[in-house]
């Protein structure tokens, strides 16, 4: 699977041609699920332009409340019917510069699952806690805020990005040895829990991927793709990661 985060960016026109770019490459068929996650107000027309091929629309975030007087907030029913099958919940940008704690983040994990909708989990440390030797710690408490919430069968509806916060737009990224380590962790932690749920549950590594290093990275034993931030606003480039996604 691939699901590219497109972020803040992007005009009516250059959103509509990126996503008409991907759908004509793609044209031939990719083994690899493949969600494009625009910002709001671009959902209904990236959905218009993807409406006939195999791209699932996802969106970039969601509220946890369903409904009532919260101004400036989207909610996950209102997002399943712009067409959404996929909401990026809990992504470092939400934590760092937004405050969000695991537990809304859960919250919000929850509301996503509530209307039917596939929510895409990023879980992931600072440089800080990575040489402070906490990566494991930070990773493990994030994913309990969710399994406590919704419990641990609720992962097979939804998929886990570990996203590595020092290698997100850097243009660091982590080794592939690195990156599988924490991938198997955090399988390994869902197993202790249901076995049958860890070997369904798709895993996605998301900091810096391009397709330079997608191949090596997606060949790992426990990382099932790729969350793609900066590669994905290039056609050509996010085309390539998928098809090292196949």
């Amino acid at each position: 699977m691939v699901a590219g985060n497109w972020k803040l960016n992007g005009s009516v026109a250059s959103v509509e041609a990126l996503a008409s770019e991907i759908v004509s490459e793609l044209r031939a068929g990719c083994a690899a699920d493949v969600v494009v996650c625009p910002v709001f107000v671009h959902l209904h027309n990236v959905r218009s332009c993807i409406a006939s091929s195999q791209i699932k629309l996802g969106a970039q975030n969601a509220s946890a409340q369903s409904s009532g007087a919260f101004t400036g907030e989207v909610s996950a029913g209102m997002l399943a019917e712009c067409g959404c099958e996929y909401v990026i919940v809990g992504h470092s940008e939400r934590r760092e510069l937004y405050g969000e704690s695991s537990d809304e983040v859960a919250d919000k994990f929850v509301a996503v699952q509530s209307v039917g909708l596939c929510p895409i989990l990023c879980v992931g440390e600072t440089l800080e806690q990575r040489e402070g030797g906490e990566t494991e710690n930070v990773v493990a408490a994030q994913l309990d805020a969710v399994i406590e919430a919704s419990g641990v069968a609720a992962l097979s509806r939804a998929v886990v990005a570990y996203e590595p916060v020092w290698a997100i737009g850097t243009g660091k990224t982590a080794t592939p040895e690195e990156a599988q380590a924490v991938h198997a962790f955090i399988r390994a932690k869902i197993a202790s829990l249901d076995s049958s749920v860890a070997t369904s549950v798709r895993i996605l590594y998301g900091g810096s991927v391009k397709p330079s290093n997608a191949s090596e990275l997606f060949s790992q034993d426990d990382i099932d793709g790729g969350l793609i931030g900066g590669a994905s606003l290039q056609s050509a480039d996010f085309v390539e990661i998928c098809r090292a996604a196949e």
